[in-house]
């Protein structure tokens, strides 16, 4: 690691950090849509909430809490929404107004749209707008958590009319506006309140982009960066790392159409295999904790007693011989993940760890862009994944009901179980944010024993920084506000 290291320091001698005040923050993989209707990948999500502004957010608590509008319940299938009399206009200067909210929305609820968000919406039966600041949402049922699914920034009805291109070209009314794209793999953002410009640059290699940051070729790294090179960034001068809590889900994923990973055994034993602590402690430097459930147990819907599933390697010989295969007859399986190295190096220790119970993994890395198109459209045996920036317990429906396969929903490996769904639908359809939350508690613990995921760890968040760098605050779901709030040190 450190050879290569000093070769590829040796190669970047020549570069001289950049003579000017932006600021740049080195990303592992480029954002892969910057329309918010149809984003789904986490780089695209942390940037649009720059760039966009949505009618609810969360607070610590991750409870809703207005941002572009109030709320009143008139009814518990009815709710008017009134937007901010001082709230921001677009970024070419026009109003925002609640036409342009039941664009956004009426735009995702068309079916003929294919938007990824619709299944979490399909609730809102009619939108009816009142004036220039005032709508309402018609609902199927009463759902006392709907203020909290409104979290899709909002976009102009004229560019939703005219087509206009956003997923390159975004218009928003956020704290930043698109500047454009200097060069492929660089964005250039202005932040509104300043003039501050910021770049995402995507380098792939994550030892180039430790590099890039000694060099001052960039400012900031936040995650995607393997133990050895914190440990090695946190011993260089002009450098500091500061770790946060996190609660973005790692998790494995499986094919449930697929006639070897669709069988429980093999999911269970699968999961016995492999050694989560190892891996936290190695190659996660231990900036982890092991996960049971998508939600943390400290969420207000999560399960505190469910208890992460052990590495017992017996146990999964054991269900594997159940299931038919010994080392004469060994189980064959092909594993996709990405190109990061960080992913990529968990993904082989994996496959170390299922090759000591009798279980030969094929590895496959992708670009991000051909194994993100891949997962969605299911061709995959088994895959992994991470969700980021969870706030509601409406991704059980977005993921696991059998009426969310994509590209209505992300339930990706096809998971179709009648308890799930019905839990689901309770949970939706109870009157208190207590039975919901006990309703949802229940859902995680059936998905605990289907395993349609094998729950890996949350992830802590890291970010390194420059010293002349000021201001920059990790957030518990890896966004990336504290781009609001960052500055050179000599401004």
């Amino acid at each position: 690691m450190f050879g290569r290291i000093l070769l590829l320091a040796s190669m970047l001698v020549a570069c001289a950090a950049p003579p000017d005040d932006i600021i740049r923050l080195g990303i592992a993989s480029a954002p892969a849509n910057l329309d918010p209707r149809f984003a789904t990948d986490a780089t695209s999500a942390r940037i649009n909430r720059l760039l966009y502004r949505r009618l609810v957010d969360f607070d610590e608590r991750i409870r809703p809490v207005a941002s572009l509008a109030t709320w009143e319940a008139l009814a518990p299938d009815h709710y008017r929404f009134r937007l901010a009399p001082d709230r921001e206009t677009f970024h070419d200067g026009q109003p925002v107004t609640a036409r342009d909210v039941a664009a956004t929305y009426r735009y995702i609820l068309d079916p003929e749209n294919a938007s990824p968000h619709r299944s979490a919406l399909t609730l809102i039966r009619r939108i009816e707008v009142l004036d220039e600041a005032t709508l309402d949402f018609h609902l199927e049922r009463a759902d006392p958590l709907f203020p909290g699914y409104l979290v899709i920034g909002i976009v102009p009805a004229r560019a939703v009319h005219d087509g206009h291109p956003l997923h390159e070209q975004p218009l928003g009314s956020g704290p930043f506006r698109f500047q454009g794209w200097p060069e492929p793999g660089r964005l250039r953002l202005e932040r509104i309140g300043d003039g501050q410009i910021i770049e995402f640059l995507r380098i792939g290699d994550p030892t180039v982009r430790v590099l890039k940051l000694l060099r001052g070729e960039v400012d900031l790294l936040q995650n995607d960066l393997p133990a050895e090179l914190l440990g090695y960034l946190d011993r260089q001068d002009g450098i500091t790392v500061s770790y946060g809590p996190g609660s973005n889900f790692a998790y494995i994923g499986f094919n449930l159409e697929d006639p070897m990973t669709r069988e429980l055994r093999i999911r269970r034993a699968i999961a016995y295999a492999i050694d989560r602590d190892a891996i936290i402690e190695h190659v996660l430097a231990g900036a982890a904790k092991p996960a049971a459930a998508l939600l943390p147990p400290d969420h207000w819907a999560g399960d505190p007693a469910l208890r992460p599933i052990p590495h017992a390697p017996q146990q999964a010989r054991r269900l594997l011989a159940e299931a038919g295969y010994t080392d004469d007859w060994p189980l064959e399986l092909e594993y996709k993940t990405s190109t990061d190295p960080v992913r990529l190096r968990i993904a082989t220790i994996i496959q170390q760890q299922l090759a000591e119970v009798g279980v030969r993994m094929k590895l496959q890395s992708y670009d991000w862009g051909t194994f993100y198109g891949d997962i969605k459209a299911g061709r995959f045996q088994l895959y992994s994944l991470a969700w980021v920036g969870i706030k509601t317990p409406d991704i059980f429906r977005y993921a696991f009901h059998s009426g969310s396969l994509p590209p209505e929903g992300a339930n990706r490996g096809r998971l179709a179980d009648p308890h799930t769904d019905r839990t689901i639908e309770a949970a939706e359809q109870a009157a208190s944010f207590d039975a919901q939350a006990g309703h949802y508690r229940a859902a995680q613990a059936r998905l605990l024993e289907l395993l349609p995921y094998v729950p890996l760890w949350y992830e802590d968040h890291v970010v390194a920084a420059r010293d002349n760098i000021t201001g920059y605050r990790l957030a518990r779901d890896g966004n990336y506000d504290g781009l609001r709030h960052v500055r050179h040190a000599h401004h």
